[in-house]
């Protein structure tokens, strides 16, 4: 296997020393880049996803273009359901994805293609492959699933929601039933990311976004458990990192220090120095600048930059991410802003801490 020529993530994650603070963007493959937009005028959004060759070419865009330390291979969660029989609608100007055919019965959820689902999504371990032969070696490529709470609520609610009404009814009224999907989708997210490791993905994400609709009983119960299985699975059959980001779910950074991935993604609202000081050093943060804080002026966006790898402070195992992905219309300037200041500044602050 040829050797990366840029390390910095794999090494963060692994909490070894580090020359600066490796950085990249959740959604960096985004509609903010002009690049990626020309590309999706060609094709649909799912067409786009399942076209080894445009998800590889978007993929590589913000390596390219913002100077990014890795890329992220370009796809989306919601592809694991739709490769479990469900049918996925994506459609512009209509409120995000949707299922227009919901979980709703223990008939439903039995209904679900479980077997073979992992190799339904060859076009994602294609699109890694080929990205992977692309990037040749420049920076590490990641692979990402959702978390089975948060595919769960989508299958159910049928799209997003704002309350969970629908799941959260299911997991006060009918756990085992609950369960029941949460353990089949645990068992292909699993099989799914090690597949994509096998593919080429040097690292991998699990993404649960809407772990923070939850208290934290529930989310020990009901998302947690099964994450730390799909860790386990990814574990006993790679040797790449893994990195567990649970949005607002900020009660539980204790138990998810212990869940057995490499890297905790935090969201902005909270202190990483505080983070790392209350969970110890055994797992590596990545995180956590406010999306939002990429509207303001360049100056303004060193600050914050500055401000956050401060707290942090000269330690090994930091991934500097925003908090959540980056918005549409951000400034391809202001992204690069950022990027910049990540790597200017973190050479800094270890220069002044070894003075």
């Amino acid at each position: 296997m040829t050797k990366l020529q840029n390390d910095l993530l794999l090494r963060a994650a692994r909490r070894e020393t580090t020359e600066r603070t490796p950085v990249w963007m959740m959604r960096q493959a985004g509609r903010y880049l002009p690049e990626y937009r020309a590309v999706r005028a060609q094709a649909d959004f799912l067409t786009l996803c399942k076209t080894p060759e445009l998800a590889a070419e978007v993929t590589i865009q913000p390596v390219d273009i913002v100077g990014v330390d890795a890329a992220i291979i370009f796809s989306d969660i919601l592809v694991v359901p739709e490769a479990m029989g469900m049918e996925l609608l994506v459609e512009e100007g209509k409120g995000g994805p949707r299922f227009p055919k919901p979980l709703r019965t223990a008939g439903d959820i039995a209904g679900l293609a479980t077997d073979g689902a992992a190799d339904r999504l060859q076009y994602v371990y294609d699109a890694l492959a080929l990205t992977k032969t692309q990037l040749a070696s420049r920076v590490p490529l990641i692979g990402f699933a959702g978390a089975p709470w948060t595919l769960a609520s989508y299958a159910i609610e049928g799209g997003g929601s704002k309350n969970f009404e629908t799941i959260k009814t299911m997991m006060y009224d009918a756990p085992a039933l609950l369960h029941d999907l949460l353990g089949k989708l645990a068992g292909v997210v699993g099989e799914y990311l090690v597949r994509q490791t096998q593919a080429g993905a040097d690292i991998v994400q699990i993404f649960d976004t809407w772990a923070g609709a939850m208290t934290k009983d529930a989310f020990l119960e009901f998302s947690l458990p099964y994450m730390m299985q799909i860790i386990e699975h990814v574990k006993a059959n790679s040797t790449v990192p893994v990195i567990l980001f649970a949005k607002g779910a900020n009660s539980a950074f204790p138990e998810m220090a212990d869940s057995g991935a490499d890297v905790l993604g935090i969201d902005w609202t909270v202190d990483i120095g505080e983070v790392r000081a209350a969970i110890g050093n055994h797992v590596a943060l990545q995180g956590n600048m406010d999306p939002v804080a990429l509207y303001s002026s360049p100056e303004n966006i060193r600050t914050e930059v500055r401000r956050i790898l401060e707290y942090f402070g000269n330690h090994p195992g930091h991934i500097f991410n925003l908090g959540h992905g980056i918005l549409p219309t951000v400034p391809v300037p202001h992204a690069k802003a950022m990027i910049d200041a990540v790597k200017e500044i973190s050479v800094e602050i270890r220069k002044e801490e070894q003075e």
